[in-house]
């Protein structure tokens, strides 16, 4: 994938079209090539080239586009950091991916300071707003507008799909990091996917708010917004309300956001008066979704299609959708995957299973990742010796081929010998109308092994106990997959990316 000609193409024929609208103001194509180019002639004046690796550290900012592009310009491989990192998993990671320089934005809890003096691969840290820097610490750093102002030209390299691209950690703040080490070739296959079953079009905007350039999926959006010639509007962070303002002041056409999410939308007062008339798609990614929340979510916006898709890092996401024209209702599935992925699930031994059987879905193809980067064992435990990966989802195949994610094997519980999963108690409780959000666990029991325990949160000014609520269950699923335990909640705990974390719920 070569980003300099992508650029300079889109330059050329949308120069003033906005490609990325941040805080209502709208930055050009025209702007963000040569804001492109001025990083990466800055970057290549600290001695950065092809193959060097430059860590991000910023919140969703315009800058974290212009960053990436600049590596990318280089041949460079980018390391974007979550801007939720403590310190020290911020030095594990510059250390562990060997990053030459840090583009930064400071922040309290951070000591950057610190971090440059212990991590001996840094060159220099790039800093964005130098006005909040103390004046002794000024001369420890570099700054955004010198870097803008750098007049050595940087040399252009011939693209190669096969250079490494980036490294995006998706665990492993101690002991061994897991970072996914993605190639230019990679970056082609969230695009090809989008294509395949979305068609978007120069038409279309994408409204980005769910997901931290961090992650594959915000990647995806600059990826998208550049590949296609459309606007990204770009908010910092996911604010329900003004989520669907945006949709309505700037016609949004596409959005890709998590099943927690539509909860917090639907509980938006008057949620359905917004004007969501331009949504052509809406994407849920993630657990598996309750077809009730988006039968409820598509009663506003009746003209758009309401998809499951699926996707991990490992696998250059997004790999997979549901196809348009489903009901969405009737087959609450990830859908199928394009040329060039093959899918399989498969037993314990690694068996190929037939259809509506549960196993674990591996993938091969061109979209799965060279490996985790400097990590050999991690690599060969998700890696086959013939290019399989065991992505760890337990799913099935229908009879047309569509697949579905019926949960993650550490999400699967044994009750008394009889399996549960996690997901599957999840959808049935969320069909309660008085219960806004819920996750479930296994916690460990003397008599069965392990028994569900279900965390529940209420719709505002709803009422419900325990026992109406194993009633309600009683009549819509098996008895040994009812929650032994339930725990009504205020709210739930929630990661980066805006999904129920239950890690913390497991270790409260």
């Amino acid at each position: 994938m070569d980003f300099l000609s992508l650029l300079e193409k889109q330059s050329s024929s949308c120069a003033e079209k906005p490609a990325i609208i941040f805080r209502d103001t709208p930055v050009t194509f025209n702007q963000l090539k040569e804001t492109a180019l001025k990083i990466a002639n800055g970057l290549s004046a600290q001695g950065i080239a092809k193959s060097d690796k430059v860590a991000i550290f910023l919140p969703n900012i315009p800058e974290y586009i212009y960053s990436f592009l600049g590596v990318f310009i280089l041949r460079g491989v980018c390391v974007p950091l979550d801007f939720m990192l403590t310190e020290e998993e911020v030095i594990n990671f510059i250390n562990h991916s060997e990053s030459k320089v840090l583009i930064a934005q400071e922040k309290r809890s951070i000591d950057l300071v610190n971090v440059r003096n212990k991590c001996p691969s840094l060159k220099a840290i790039i800093l964005f707003e130098e006005n909040k820097i103390p004046e002794s610490t000024e001369k420890d750093f570099l700054f955004w507008d010198e870097l803008l102002k750098e007049k050595t030209a940087f040399k252009k390299t011939v693209p190669n799909d096969q250079d490494y691209a980036s490294i995006f950690y998706t665990s492993g703040s101690t002991g061994h990091p897991k970072g996914v080490l993605l190639n230019y070739a990679h970056l082609q296959n969230p695009l090809e996917t989008f294509d395949y079953f979305i068609h978007p079009g120069d038409k279309d905007s994408l409204l980005c708010a769910a997901v931290p350039f961090s992650h594959i999926g915000g990647l995806d959006y600059m990826l998208f917004m550049l590949y296609y010639g459309i606007t990204l509007v770009l908010m910092e962070r996911f604010i329900p309300l003004e989520f669907l303002k945006n949709i309505e002041k700037y016609r949004t056409t596409i959005f890709c956001i998590v099943p927690a999410m539509y909860v917090a939308i639907l509980s938006v007062k008057e949620y359905d008066k917004f004007d969501l008339s331009s949504l052509r798609f809406a994407v849920v990614f993630g657990a598996p979704s309750s077809p009730v929340l988006l039968e409820r979510f598509h009663k506003a916006c009746p003209n758009a299609y309401l998809l499951n898709g699926w996707g991990m890092t490992e696998t250059a996401a997004p790999n997979s959708f549901l196809p348009t024209g489903t009901n969405t209702k009737e087959v609450p599935n990830t859908g199928k995957f394009p040329p060039g992925t093959e899918a399989k699930i498969v037993d314990d031994q690694g068996k190929s299973l037939p259809d509506d059987k549960d196993g674990e879905l591996w993938l091969k193809g061109k979209a799965v990742m060279v490996g985790y980067y400097k990590e050999p064992e991690l690599t060969r435990q998700a890696l086959t010796e013939d290019g399989w990966l065991k992505t760890g989802d337990v799913s099935r195949r229908d009879k047309l081929g569509r697949y579905y994610i019926v949960g993650r094997k550490k999400e699967m519980i044994k009750v008394s010998g009889e399996i549960v999963f996690c997901p599957e108690v999840e959808e049935v409780i969320q069909r309660n109308p008085k219960v806004k959000e819920v996750a479930v666990i296994g916690v460990a029991d003397k008599l069965r092994g392990e028994v569900p325990k279900a965390f529940i949160v209420l719709k505002e000014n709803e009422q419900l106990n325990e026992d109406e609520l194993r009633y309600f269950l009683r009549e819509h699923t098996a008895h040994f997959k009812i929650p032994h335990h339930f725990e009504f909640m205020a709210s739930l705990p929630k990661n980066r990316v805006g999904k129920i974390d239950k890690e913390k719920l497991k270790q409260a």
